[in-house]
């Protein structure tokens, strides 16, 4: 662990002093910065993600600094037992979320046993805990026509939101990558975004005729008059010129949902549900889904295929004679 201390203080990586870890002992410091700079640079982790994982490894090495652990080697199996038997009975978390943290803490240890810094994971002896992979929510076909319907009032701004709820659909983006997307980005004339997904990976997804003809009107009657005279390099702006947050166009769904007489909690990502599972039920092929979301394993794919073996044994009990 000295040699990780030693390796922090003379790097010159461009991610020094800018990664923000807990006050914690100088063996959980050094390892967990360590960790952190390998999910940024490394493994190339969108924001999100890794600030999931700093706050699941952080939590844990609070815990066991309390406790007078005071270097990644103290750890054993009754610091993990005690950890998640206090956060699950103080944070009164669900069985999803002890998975999710012991899955990131699985991750931190491999990568410290990889870095010779600790001999072996005390999380390889901990099992999951089974919480029950949770089916996706999606719109029905009928309440995404009742979404894109055109707005009454066909301001700049209502023509860029419905740009952008109709390319949300067509593409079944992220809402990060949907309100980030470059300008660059969009080709009209191919009918393809370019974007730049988790792990800094590339894909193109092809959009049809209907967003095409959207997203063009936006840029003729909306974008210039929302700019003014400003510049911007992304597709949707705002009046200051930059791009929406993520919780801005979580708000826009939501009252464009309740417009529509959408009475269901509406997120961005059932729009992205609702784009797969819809794919899927006319017929298209779990490979060519799996590419256009950007998913790294096709078993996170085969998700809404479970969706739609729901829906046919609903229609199977309803109408079959003897269901």
């Amino acid at each position: 662990m000295h040699q990780a201390l030693r390796k922090i203080r003379r790097s010159s990586d461009p991610y020094r002093g800018t990664i923000d870890t807990p006050s914690l002992p100088e063996h959980f410091s050094a390892a967990f910065e360590l960790y952190l700079r390998y999910l940024i640079s490394e493994k190339r982790l969108a924001e999100n993600t890794i600030a999931a994982y700093s706050a699941d490894v952080g939590l844990f090495l609070a815990f066991c600094t309390s406790g007078k652990k005071m270097r990644p080697e103290d750890v054993d199996l009754a610091t993990i037992h005690g950890f998640l038997r206090q956060h699950g009975a103080v944070d009164n978390v669900s069985r999803r979320t002890n998975a999710r943290r012991i899955s990131s803490l699985k991750s931190f240890f491999d990568f410290l046993v990889r870095e010779n810094l600790v001999d072996h994971n005390p999380f390889a002896m901990v099992d999951l805990p089974k919480s029950g992979r949770l089916l996706p929510k999606a719109l029905s076909e009928k309440e995404v026509r009742s979404l894109l319907a055109p707005p009454v009032a066909a301001t700049p701004i209502a023509v860029r939101d419905h740009a952008m709820l109709y390319l949300l659909y067509a593409t079944g983006l992220r809402v990060s990558e949907l309100v980030r997307l470059p300008l660059a980005a969009c080709n009209l004339t191919a009918g393809f975004v370019r974007v730049i997904g988790k792990g800094n990976k590339e894909r193109l997804v092809p959009f049809g005729e209907q967003a095409r003809l959207r997203i063009e009107h936006y840029l003729k009657s909306a974008r210039p008059l929302i700019l003014q005279s400003k510049r911007s390099n992304f597709l949707f702006v705002t009046r200051r010129g930059t791009c929406m947050t993520r919780l801005r166009f979580w708000q826009i769904i939501r009252k464009n949902a309740l417009t529509a007489g959408i009475t269901k909690d509406i997120s961005p990502h059932m729009i992205r549900h609702s784009f797969a599972t819809h794919l899927l039920s006319h017929g298209a092929d779990l490979r060519a889904v799996q590419m256009m979301l950007g998913h790294a394993d096709i078993a996170t794919t085969q998700i809404y295929t479970h969706i739609d073996h729901a829906r046919l044994k609903s229609i199977h009990k309803k109408f079959h004679p003897r269901g």
